[in-house]
C-alpha cells in the first residue's frame, strides 16, 4: 500500500494509478506550517497568480479537508500542492484553485497524482461529481493535468470563459477560462 493509498482508506474498486505518489513522496493533507513552502512554490511555477502569504496560510488553515501536499518523505518538505474548495452553491463540485510543483519534481506525475488523490479523497465525504479549475489561455501544462484527469475518470470536459479580462481591476490580466469536468466516475 502507498502513502497516497494510506490517505484513503475505504474507497472499493479503485485503480491503483489513480493513487500512486512518485517514489520518495507521499500525499498529505497541508496544515498551517506549510503556508509559507506552498507560497515559495506558487511564486516559484512562475505561471500561478501569487495570492498573499497571509492566504496560504489560511488556505492551510480553513481548506486542508479540500488541500493536499505532496511531501519528500524524507524530510517531510512540501514540493507540491492542490488547493481547493468545495464550491458552497455547488455541493458536488471541487473547485480546484492552484496546483503547483517544485522544479525538481516536475514530469514525475506528481500533480496528477495529487489531483487524483485529492478528488477521491474529497469524494469520501460529498456527493462528487464534477471538477472545475480556471485556466489562463496559453497555460499548456494546465490543460493537458486537466485534460488527462478528464480521460482517466471517464469525464468530458466544457470550456467557457469565467472571468474576462477587463474584469480584473489590477491590471492586465488574460481571461479565466473555466475547465468543467464532468460526471466523473471513481
Amino acid at each position: 500500500m502507498t502513502a497516497a493509498q494510506a490517505d484513503l482508506p475505504n474507497l472499493p474498486d479503485l485503480p491503483a494509478e489513480f493513487l500512486e505518489m512518485p517514489e520518495g513522496l507521499r500525499i498529505d493533507r497541508p496544515a498551517v506550517a506549510d503556508g509559507a513552502a506552498l507560497w515559495r512554490l506558487a511564486g516559484d511555477s512562475r505561471a500561478l497568480d501569487l495570492n498573499s502569504s497571509y492566504s496560504y496560510l489560511l488556505w492551510c488553515r480553513d481548506f486542508a479537508g479540500t488541500s493536499a501536499v505532496a511531501r519528500d518523505t524524507e524530510d517531510g518538505r512540501p514540493v507540491g500542492f492542490v488547493t481547493g474548495y468545495v464550491r458552497p452553491e455547488r455541493p458536488d463540485t471541487l473547485l480546484v484553485w492552484q496546483v503547483a510543483v517544485d522544479a525538481t519534481q516536475r514530469g514525475r506525475g506528481v500533480a496528477a497524482a495529487l489531483l487524483d488523490g485529492l478528488a477521491l479523497r474529497v469524494a469520501r465525504q460529498h456527493p462528487l461529481t464534477t471538477v472545475e479549475t480556471t485556466i489562463t489561455p496559453g497555460n499548456t501544462a494546465s490543460e493537458r493535468l486537466f485534460a488527462s484527469f478528464a480521460a482517466r475518470h471517464g469525464a468530458t470536459v466544457e470550456r467557457e470563459v469565467l472571468f474576462e479580462a477587463g474584469q480584473f481591476p489590477d491590471g492586465p490580466h488574460e481571461p479565466e477560462v473555466l475547465h468543467r469536468i464532468g460526471p466523473l466516475s471513481f
